[in-house]
């Protein structure tokens, strides 16, 4: 069991050839007690992306904050705070911060996922 808030979550910055400007935290695993699933929270800071990718599973993801865009299955559809999205597994897909300021989304894949 957890009952936590983000802020007391420490999160760990990723930047690389693919990734840019990206913060992800993990705030409930199996750690925690959820068998098989690992919910995350993803901040990409302005001009931030994720990689242009595919994964043998799926995830759901919901926005927190700003606006982004999520590129799925050949389109690019524009995100804000509420909307929310399923990837399917081998789905190619990227997330990109599109506005001036922070992009926060959460991300909840099956545990293999989190590796």
């Amino acid at each position: 069991m957890i009952v936590s808030h983000n802020r007391d979550v420490l999160g760990t910055p990723i930047n690389n050839d693919q990734i840019k400007n990206a913060v992800k935290k993990v705030l409930i695993s199996p750690d925690q007690g959820w068998e098989g699933y690992v919910m995350r929270e993803f901040e990409l800071g302005q001009g931030g992306y994720t990689p242009r990718h595919t994964h043998p599973w799926p995830h759901i993801n919901y926005i927190l904050e700003g606006t982004g865009s999520l590129y799925l299955d050949g389109q690019d559809y524009a995100l804000e705070a509420g909307s929310f999205a399923f990837v399917p597994s081998n789905e190619l897909h990227q997330f990109t911060n599109t506005g001036d300021g922070r992009f926060a989304f959460i991300c909840i894949v099956p545990e293999e996922g989190d590796k």
